[in-house]
């Protein structure tokens, strides 16, 4: 028999060992799954609060499950470790590593690098490799496969390696990391075969096989940049809509009335997460190696970037004219600094953004949470206020609703008791009393 096809077979019988490394937002829920579709699977981190955690059976994402979490462990289908010389003993493995900017906005993958030099320092015949981290189109190619052949081994003979792009949405009720569609894209078509039928036998789904790990890589950038420049593009109405006086949440529920040609994209305080506001930088790095810029995009981040500055003005503005008072020694709470409703990541949220250039203008700001106790930023921790109360409410000047809860907030409470109260997400909409109200 061929490599190929022992491990078709592998995979059929669930004979393959499979590693995840990293166990964040993406890797912890996907270790899951596979250790659930009948894989033994490792999981490996460099924090060992988080391989405790897992061995511990105690989940800290809140789309896993601590119960299957414990069932696994308990198992012994899923088990974590820091030791990354256990990557030896896969036969499949994910790199589900983060991809931040640095301090230029350019692309840090150095996470990545990290673990393609663990991998290949054990890399072995027949092994498959899935990078799923966002990245610039090339980097499966130009990046990890040279590091991975330093090791002697040949791709496309000896290992095989694809892209397949993470697509978690975090809090979303609906789609998970099991039922949504993924795409593979693998070098040579042994490859792609081969890591997308480890995916098929773990996901509901059919795999969408794309011809090159850079197809597939293009596709996840041109998802959120997409949603990127539809943002700002209704960021932008919603600023010219108050200019002059039509409410832009009607407008939106108007335009959605047509069954084709439109969907609907709500504004907002700015963009937050991981995957919006950073993967067109991405894009826009490997787009200026070739002198070519995207201009929609670099308009659409500047909307969405000045967003927190519009919002404070519009909170400035309505201090003024209700009570004749300025942001200066005014006193603000904050609803919400999670980057969006009911999850616990405030990663890039335009919320601290918000609290940033309050504090700049001498308010003094508090934030409640329901879904996050404390926050570090800039080398400050940041703690919620332990209770909604109606004390707590009425003893600021404003405010302000920068992420909607589903049902930790009573927004009638918090109108009922506020002085003037800013909704930037139009979480009031359903209340009959809007006179204390200003929508963004």
């Amino acid at each position: 028999m061929t490599i190929r096809e022992i491990l078709l077979k592998k995979i059929a019988n669930r004979e393959i060992v499979a590693g995840v490394i990293g166990l964040g937002y993406v890797g912890l829920p996907l270790a899951v799954e596979v250790a659930k579709a009948g894989f033994r699977t490792i999981g490996f981190d460099i924090k060992k609060e988080k391989v405790d955690s897992v061995n511990q059976g105690l989940s800290y994402i809140g789309d896993v499950a601590g119960s299957d979490l414990r069932m696994l462990v308990e198992k012994g289908m899923l088990a974590a470790t820091t030791d990354f010389s256990e990557i030896g003993k896969v036969d499949f493995v994910v790199i589900c590593t983060p991809t931040p900017l640095d301090a230029h906005r350019q692309p840090d993958i150095s996470y990545v690098e990290s673990a393609v030099k663990s991998i290949a320092e054990q890399l072995h015949e027949g092994m498959m490799v899935s990078l799923e981290s966002t990245t610039y189109p090339g980097t499966t190619e130009e990046l990890v496969k040279p590091i991975l052949e330093s090791s002697g081994l040949k791709c496309g003979e000896d290992f095989y390696l694809g892209f397949s792009p993470e697509r978690v949405d975090p809090g979303n009720a609906v789609y998970n990391t099991k039922n949504i569609p993924k795409v593979v894209g693998g070098l040579g078509t042994d490859a792609c075969e081969l890591i997308s039928a480890m995916y098929e036998a773990v996901l509901e789904n059919k795999v969408f096989r794309a011809s090159s790990p850079a197809v597939a890589e293009m596709s996840k950038i041109l998802e959120n940049s997409y949603r990127n420049v539809n943002i700002g593009l209704i960021n932008e109405f919603a600023i010219f809509c108050n200019k002059i006086g039509i409410d832009i949440w009607e407008v939106i529920e108007a335009a959605k009335t047509k069954p084709f040609g439109f969907a609907p994209f709500y504004p907002g305080p700015g963009v937050g997460g991981h995957c919006i506001p950073v993967d067109p930088c991405y894009l826009n790095y490997k787009a200026s190696t070739y002198d070519f810029r995207f201009l929609t995009i670099e308009a659409s981040m500047e909307v969405n970037d000045r967003m927190p500055e519009y919002c404070v003005k519009r909170i400035g503005d309505m201090l003024n004219r209700r009570f004749r008072k300025s942001l200066n020694g005014s006193k603000i709470l904050i609803l919400g600094v999670a980057y969006k409703q009911d999850i616990d990541d405030c990663r890039e949220s335009p919320a601290i953004h918000i609290i940033d250039a309050l504090r700049a203008e001498g308010a003094d700001t508090k934030f409640f949470d329901p879904n996050i106790s404390r926050f570090l930023h800039h080398g400050k921790v940041y703690e919620s206020e332990k209770e909604l109360t109606a004390g707590l409410i009425q003893s600021v000047d404003a405010v302000v609703i920068t992420t909607p809860t589903h049902s930790d907030v009573d927004y009638e409470f918090v109108r009922r008791h506020a002085k003037a109260l800013f909704d930037t997400r139009n979480a009031t909409k359903e209340l009959a009393d809007k006179s204390n109200i200003e929508l963004l």
